[in-house]
Order: C-alpha cells, then structure tokens, then sequence
C-alpha cells in the first residue's frame, strides 16, 4: 500500500478539498478491493501499521454521494433484501473522508528495545505509531491475532502463552512483568520467534502457536469481539479462537453475490423508477398507472407505460416462481436468478432498435455453428454488451478454500441496513452451451459416475467437517455436468489468455450447470483497463471457437506434474487437476478452483473414452 500525498489537496477551481472530518488518511485502495479484498471486517496493512476496514452504520453518511454512487440492480437487491447498492468513495487526492478504519491488531513491539505491550502502553503521540522512548522507532503491528469461525476477531493473548506453566495472577490480572519480543536468527520457523516477560518465566517461542487446539489447551475462548463494528458488545461464542498470520486470506474471506443486468432490467428505466415501486404495486389496473405515470414523471418521455407494465409482470412471475417452490429460501432465490440469466443468454437480446442504455446485448455469430457440432457444443452466443453487479453480502473467517461453503456469514454492520456495499463492471463474453442430449449420454457413464462420486464424497465430507450444525451441512455441488463445465471454462480461460492476449485474471467465468442447464460464461467483467481491450466477442465465432477448443483440448492432455497430477486419488476436492494445468487466479473462479478433473475432458492413459472430448482428441 502506498500513502497518499499531502493531505491538503485541490481542486479544479482552485479551493481547498478539506474533508468533512478532520481525520488523518492512512493509504489508499481501488474500489473494486473495498468488494473483494480489503472489505468491511479485513485487515489492511499500511506502511509499518496494521487497521481493520470498519463496518457501515456510519457508512451512509460519511460516504458523499458524488464519490461513493448509489447502484440499482433490481433482481439482486431483491434477492438480498435490500432496496439498493452504494459503490465505496473512490480513494485519490480529490476524495473528502473515504472508507474509515480502525488500529488492529492493538499489541505491538518495538525492534530497538524489544518491547511487547498493547499500543497504549508506548504513548505514542496522536497520529503516530513510534515507540517514545527509542526516538519515535516505528512500532511493528502484531504478526499474529486470533480468529474463530463465527466471524470473531482478536489479540493473540502473549501473556497466557507465555505463562502457560505459572498462571499465578496478581491483583492486577497478570504477573506485573514488562514483556518482550525478541529474534533469534537461528531460522526463519517460530522457533526463532521469542517471548519474554521480566517477571523471570522461561522465555517461550511461538512454536506450536497455530495448531488446531494450541488455545484451546491453554484455556483460551473466543470472548466474541468484533474490532470493525464501533460500540459493538462482545458475543456469546462457543467456537474455539484459532491462532491466525495476520496477513493470511483465512482472517477474511468475502460472501459475494452477483448479477447480470438482463431484460427487461437492462434499459435503465427500472433505475428511474426507484422510490416508486411500492406505489406502483399497489395500483390495481393499467389506467391507474398511466395516470401515476403521467403525474410523476411529466415531461419525461423516456418512461413508457408498456415498459413498466412489462417490469411489473416480470416481478410478479419472479414472485410466482419462489412461491411455487418448495423452500424459497434466498439460496433457492439465487439459484432462479441465475436460470433467469440463462434462459436470456441462450435466447439472445440483439441491439436492433434498443437505445443506448441498454445494458444487456447478446446475439448469434453470422457465420454457421456446424463445425462445432463435432464438441457437442450448441450455436454459441456473443455477448457484446453486459453489466454485472457484484455485492459485498457478509464475510467469513477461517474458511477452508476446499470447502466453498460459506460457513458462519458475519455481519457488516450492527444494525441491518436496506443497503450493501457495491461495484458494477461492465463488459464483454462468449456464452457456450453444450448438447444436452450428449451430454446427458456421457452422464451415465459408470466410469464418470464413479469418478465423480470420489470428488464429492470428500467434498461432502469437508464440508461437515466445517459445519457447526449438523442440519445445515449444504450439499456439495459436484455432479458429472457440474465439474465437466467447470474445468471446461478454466481451460477456455487459459487457452484465451494465450490467444487473445488477456492476463487470465482479467477473465471470469459464470456457470450454469444446475438441471436444464448446460452452459458457461467466459467474460471480461473487470474493473481495470484489461476489461476494455475489445475482442473478447470475436473469439466465439464458430470457426474460432472450434480452434480454441482444439488447442485447449490438447494441451489439457499434458501437465508438467504428470503422471503425479492426472494418476491422483482423491487426495482433495479435484483429481486431475493442479497450478501447472486448470487452476486459475481466485478471483476467475467461481469455486474456488476446487470441483476440476481435466480428465472428463479429455480421459485418462489407462481410460481415453473417460473424457467428453475424447472422440476429438482422436482425429
């Protein structure tokens, strides 16, 4: 992270842009980090302090509407039940309050003098982290803090470690000893890492610090702080405190959800008509709303009353269909958005005479689909223009990546807000689709089955194996259609970042792989400049497609960590699959690049047929 420069900063007129509140500014990140990396509840590091991204009670009002833009994206708020999305205020020179933070972890140590104590005890002057009695040595922020798995953070407890064997307290609650934290060199283990205290107890290292019951043996519980929320009381909590690196992806993972904009979503009048919803569920017949139309929107002609009657029925067939269901719980809610989205995509939305708001365009390539057939892939669709929302819904600690279960979901504030945290992308994709009829015959494959079973028998059992209630163990996904797709996208992501000169991290996918559905989504939904490079679109022709397809397969063949990586035996949620073949950046995966066997694709030495592919690769 870099700080940025001089507080006092300028505007284009030429006067001062002072911020509402006289707050020091400690560093600056992207807005698309605010969603994916340094959300509410993570911990940021500065230069050589240490802060944790504070919650949104107080969001509201110290993000200006002119930095931190509200965004609509009407099924997916529904979905999360709020009424809208805020994107987080920007963080440059012109930019008022920002995103507020607060000092975490609270102990720190000096390297001159090797004191270890709660940042208070240094005394520190006001806007600084220096050690006043080395000449204002900078202090080092804790390595370590504890986390638990309902979402708790807090200090690692140096002085219990270190008195494990001589818990006599004094009148004070401790021993009354100064503490220190010292290096020895010998290596770079934890070993090396010592803990003193002037009360004469044996030094102790931080050796064993990060086993399973390391704190629980010691006597050590969660007490339920929650550091981001201001004022928040400390929780109840019976999870056991697990000792953590404070830089570690574990101490915060986020629960996003997304969206694409598709009609009739996409036009942007459902944004003009926020504010107006209720009133206009409430009116009984299209007269009515005519006539409420006419009143509140005079002189706009942008509005139509056959668009809103369209908006209006396509609520009310949503509604429909969750009520019909037999548990309209918001998962099952996030499942039919993602079949609305499916459903559009293989019908196709094309420009013809749509305006320059429309935020959704996806036709059929011109030239014929039928050198595809032989991949037993369906007319594919190029999707020219998208809008995608991603929302900051909660975030987890201590999530097993093997998992991609969502575990406890802390929250983002104290107090429910009608709002979330936001960011909107905009871009482009190739959607392919597969032939249900073949694919539905490679299913029923025994050789596939067994294969599959393997990965979600110890999905399965990750996944109870995390859970802190037996009842509400979620199912793994893994199905034959599920992981066939899956690894399909990811070696389409890497073949495209070959040959269309995308970074991979700049490509996404977005699976449709439930029952009636067989497609995949690779797009260019970034926020950074590499989303803007054009021709993503141009890669879903047939002809070029079908080469891609076939470069992909075939270097799908190889790994450099074969035969270890396709001979693997369930050693975790993937089989064939590892960093040198199909695995991808994080934030390209849907599933946290776990669920993937390249060998559906394109089988196995001692198996060929086992792959859906496997036909070409014989040509």
């Amino acid at each position: 992270m870099t700080p940025p420069r001089e507080r006092r900063r300028r505007r284009a007129d030429g006067d001062s842009a002072a911020p509402r509140l006289a707050l020091p500014r400690r560093g600056a990140v992207r807005r698309a980090q605010m969603i994916t990396t340094y959300g509410v509840g993570a911990l940021i590091a500065v230069d050589n302090e240490s802060f944790i991204v504070s919650g949104i009670d107080d969001a509201y009002r110290s993000w200006p509407l002119d930095e931190a833009p509200i965004i609509h994206e009407h099924r997916l708020a529904r979905v999360l039940g709020v009424s809208h999305f805020r994107l987080p205020p920007a963080s440059k020179d012109t930019s008022k309050d920002g995103v507020r933070v607060r000092r975490f972890p609270l102990w720190h140590s000096c390297p001159r003098c090797q004191s270890l104590q709660h940042v208070r005890g240094f005394n520190p002057p006001p806007g600084k982290n220096v050690c006043t009695v080395c000449d204002d040595e900078p202090l080092v922020p804790s390595r370590f803090v504890t986390a638990c798995e309902d979402g708790h953070l807090d200090d690692f407890p140096y002085w219990k470690w270190l008195h494990r064997k001589n818990r006599e307290e004094g009148s004070t609650g401790h021993c009354g000893g100064e503490m220190g934290m010292r290096f020895s060199g010998q290596s770079a283990s934890l070993r090396s890492i010592l803990i003193s205290c002037t009360c004469g107890v044996p030094e102790a290292s931080m050796e064993g610090a990060f086993r399973r019951s390391a704190l629980s043996d010691l006597g050590v519980r969660c007490e339920g702080k929650r550091p981001w929320l201001k004022d928040a009381p400390a929780e109840f909590c019976s999870q056991a405190p697990r000792t953590l690196q404070r830089g570690s992806s574990a101490v915060w993972q986020p629960v996003l959800k997304s969206a694409l904009s598709i009609p009739p979503w996409s036009d942007g009048i459902a944004d003009k008509l926020v504010g107006h919803w209720e009133r206009l569920r409430s009116l009984s017949s299209r007269e009515k709303i005519e006539i409420y139309l006419m009143g509140a929107f005079q002189g706009d002609n942008s509005i139509s009353l056959d668009a809103v009657m369209a908006l209006l029925e396509a609520e009310q067939a949503e509604d429909s269909a969750e009520e019909g269901a037999a548990d309209a719980r918001s998962e099952n809610r996030y499942q039919a958005l993602r079949r609305q989205e499916y459903e559009r995509l293989c019908a196709g939305n094309a420009l013809g005479d749509k305006g320059r708001d429309e935020q959704f365009v996806c036709e059929p390539p011109v030239s014929d689909p039928v050198v595809l057939a032989p991949y037993g892939v369906e007319r594919p669709m190029l999707v020219k223009r998208l809008r995608e929302v991603r929302a900051l819904k909660a975030f987890t600690r201590i999530a097993d990546p093997e998992s991609s279960s969502e575990g406890h979901e802390a929250a983002l504030s104290l107090t429910p807000t009608d709002w979330l945290p936001a960011m909107e992308v905009h871009g482009e994709g190739v959607f392919v689709r597969l032939d249900e009829n073949r694919l539905d015959d490679w299913t029923r494959s025994v050789a596939v089955a067994a294969r599959v079973e393997r990965m979600r028998t110890h999905h399965d059992r990750a996944l109870r194996e995390r859970a802190a209630d037996p009842a509400e163990v979620p199912l793994s996904p893994a199905t034959p259609r599920m992981v066939l797709l899956h690894t399909l996208a990811h070696v389409l992501i890497n073949e495209w970042s070959l040959e269309a000169g995308y970074p991979a991290a700049a490509l996404r996918e977005r699976l449709y792989t439930d029952a009636g559905m067989a497609g995949l989504l690779v797009y260019t939904a970034t926020s950074d400049s590499a989303g803007s490079l054009g021709g993503m679109v141009t890669q879903g022709e047939p002809e070029r497609l079908a080469q891609v397809l076939r470069s992909a397969l075939r270097r799908a063949t190889w790994c450099s960590a074969d035969p270890l990586c396709v001979e693997a035996r369930s050693a975790g949620a993937n089989l064939a699959a590892c960093h040198a073949c199909v695995m991808l950046p994080e934030t390209s995966c849907e599933h946290n690049n776990i669920l993937l066997d390249r060998a559906l694709l394109v089988g196995t030495p001692e198996d060929p047929r086992l792959g859906f592919f496997a036909n070409m690769l014989e040509r």
